[in-house]
C-alpha cells in the first residue's frame, strides 16, 4: 500500500496528497501520517514546496471528514454497523468514538485526527448527531490543519530519516493526542462539578 501511495504522489503530485487524503479519511486503509511524513520529506528535498503540500493535505482532511460527516447526517450509524467491517471498523469502535463524543464532544473533532482509528469515525458520530455544520466545521477543520502541519514538518525536519522515524511520529501523535483529551476530560469535569453546585454555596460568607 505505501509503494502504491508513494507512485501515486510522485505521478500526480499535490493532486495525489488531495485524493489520497481525501479518500483515507473517508475510511479506506490507506497510511496517512506516513503519507504527510512523506509530503514532507519531499518538500525536505526540493520536489514539492510548502505552501501548496499543506494547502492540498489541508484540503484533503478537510473534503474527507466533511463527506463522512454528510453521509453520517444522512445514514446515521446504519453504514457503519452494517459496511463497517469491510473497513476494518469494528462494533467496539463505534462504541469507543460515541463514548468519547459524549463525553468531550466537539473537542473529539480535533483531537481526534490524532488518534489511528478515530479520525475515519468522528465525524460520522458527529452528523448522526446531527452537530450543527457551523460547529462541525470550526472544530474538525481546525484538526485537520493541526494534523497535517504536524505530520509534513516532522517530515520536513527529519530529511533522509523520515521514512525510518515515522512509526514513531504515529504514536508520538496518539500518545499527544490521549494526553489533549484527558486534560479536555478533566477540565470538562471540574466545570460540571463547578456549576452543579448548589447557589447558596457559592454566595459570599
Amino acid at each position: 500500500m505505501k509503494e502504491a501511495a508513494m507512485h501515486w504522489v510522485s505521478q500526480h503530485g499535490y493532486v495525489g496528497i488531495f485524493s489520497l487524503l481525501v479518500l483515507g479519511i473517508v475510511g479506506l486503509p490507506l497510511p496517512d501520517e506516513w503519507l504527510l511524513t512523506l509530503s514532507g520529506y519531499f518538500i525536505f528535498n526540493h520536489t514539492f514546496k510548502l505552501v501548496p503540500t499543506l494547502t492540498a493535505a489541508f484540503l484533503g482532511s478537510i473534503c474527507g471528514i466533511t463527506i463522512s460527516y454528510i453521509l453520517g447526517r444522512t445514514f446515521g450509524t446504519y453504514l457503519l454497523v452494517h459496511y463497517g467491517s469491510r473497513f476494518r471498523i469494528t462494533h467496539d469502535d463505534v462504541e469507543r468514538v460515541h463514548r468519547w463524543f459524549r463525553r468531550m464532544g466537539r473537542w473529539t473533532l480535533t483531537f481526534g485526527y490524532l488518534v489511528p482509528g478515530v479520525r475515519h469515525l468522528t465525524a460520522y458520530v458527529a452528523g448522526a448527531t446531527e452537530l450543527e455544520i457551523p460547529l462541525f466545521a470550526a472544530y474538525a477543520y481546525l484538526g485537520g490543519f493541526i494534523w497535517s502541519l504536524t505530520f509534513i514538518t516532522a517530515g520536513y525536519y527529519l530529511g533522509e530519516g523520515w521514512g525510518r522515524l515515522s512509526e514513531t511520529f504515529h504514536y508520538a501523535g496518539l500518545t499527544a493526542a490521549l494526553i489533549g483529551v484527558a486534560a479536555v476530560a478533566v477540565y470538562v469535569c471540574y466545570r460540571r462539578r463547578r456549576n452543579g453546585k448548589p447557589a447558596a454555596s457559592r454566595l459570599p460568607q
